[in-house]
């Protein structure tokens, strides 16, 4: 069996919004924008005839590890509490690049919600080797937690 995950597609208040902090603060690029009516079927939420919005935005590799924007447009979907702590059901957004403290300061600027600003971090890898990174943890716009890691080599 070959089975790679390409996409997690988050439901968020405003495409726009969204897009613009994921455009800004990681430099991903829009790779799709369209308009769907939903059939009813596929996805556990909404109804049959709703209208969404989807934007699909991609990092440096083409195929893997997009991120998927999905605005219910009619009708809208109330919004959610707004969340200070993880818990089950909740997820992790684990992204790395070469520049944690211009993540940082792009989130800043953005206005996004800081969790925990640039820090040094240091773990084991799966190969047993210890990891060094410097770490910054924030929320997106619609309260996706992020975890973004810059690694360090010895």
């Amino acid at each position: 069996m070959n089975t790679i995950i390409k996409r997690t597609t988050l439901l968020v208040r405003s495409c726009e919004r969204s897009s613009t902090f994921y455009r800004d603060v990681f430099g991903m690029t829009v790779y799709y924008d369209d308009v769907i009516e939903l059939g009813g079927v596929g996805l556990a939420a909404g109804n049959k005839g709703d209208k969404t919005h989807l934007m699909i935005m991609r990092a440096d590799d083409p195929v893997i590890g997009m991120v998927g924007l999905l605005e219910f447009t009619e009708p809208r979907l109330p919004a959610p509490p707004r969340r200070e702590r993880l818990g089950i059901g909740d997820l992790v957004f684990v992204m790395q690049g070469d520049d944690a403290q211009g993540v940082y300061r792009r989130a800043i600027q953005f206005g996004a919600r800081i969790h925990a600003p640039p820090h040094a971090y240091e773990v084991r890898g799966a190969d047993g080797s210890q990891l060094s990174m410097t770490t910054v943890s924030l929320w997106d716009p619609d309260d996706y937690f992020i975890e973004f890691n810059q690694r360090h080599t010895a």
